[in-house]
């Protein structure tokens, strides 16, 4: 488990040299972390995202949140990355992309989470990978995730209206 090099002794004062800012946000994203991991085991992924307004990927206007509403979102995505390292469970981009809309909402900041599938996976076997982004800023998941087409986004907090609705 590479997320554990350096013994416990490292470990612990990597920690606490961090800001009591940046502490809080690592234990609460651990803590979200294992509480996305049980309930995408024992619930349906729709009872989970239910709260979301999802949004065909097409119709997604790019809202631009405010420098400082980015850079919160930032920290929290950093938490969320790091706490995700140092998990006995399985910390994968859809844990990391629901912790991080947990997170953002409880604060006030808005964004959104997309799955997305590459049909082109080894053996005819399709992929699946998961990000989140605050305005067009990636949050989480950003490595290797052009190979991925969105299927489906998720948007909380400021939702913009759609198109084609016959609005306007």
């Amino acid at each position: 488990m590479s997320a554990f090099r350096g013994g416990p002794g490292r470990r612990i004062r990597k920690f606490f040299a961090l800001e009591e800012e940046e502490r809080r946000l690592f234990l609460e994203a651990w803590w979200t972390l294992g509480v996305m991991r049980i309930a995408l085991l024992t619930r349906p992924f729709k009872r989970i995202v239910r709260p979301l307004l999802q949004i065909p990927p097409s119709e997604v206007e790019g809202s631009t949140p405010e420098p400082h509403t980015i850079l919160r979102a930032e920290k929290i995505a950093r938490a969320v990355r790091r706490a995700a390292a140092h998990t006995p469970w399985e910390s994968a981009c859809l844990v990391q992309a629901l912790t991080v809309w947990k997170m953002s909402e409880r604060r006030g900041i808005p964004g959104r989470f997309y799955l997305g599938v590459d049909r082109r996976g080894t053996e005819g076997k399709m992929r699946a990978h998961a990000w989140a982004q605050c305005g067009e800023r990636i949050l989480t998941g950003a490595l290797g995730r052009e190979a991925f087409t969105p299927v489906s986004m998720f948007q909380w907090g400021d939702v913009p209206e759609r198109r084609g609705d016959g609005a306007g």
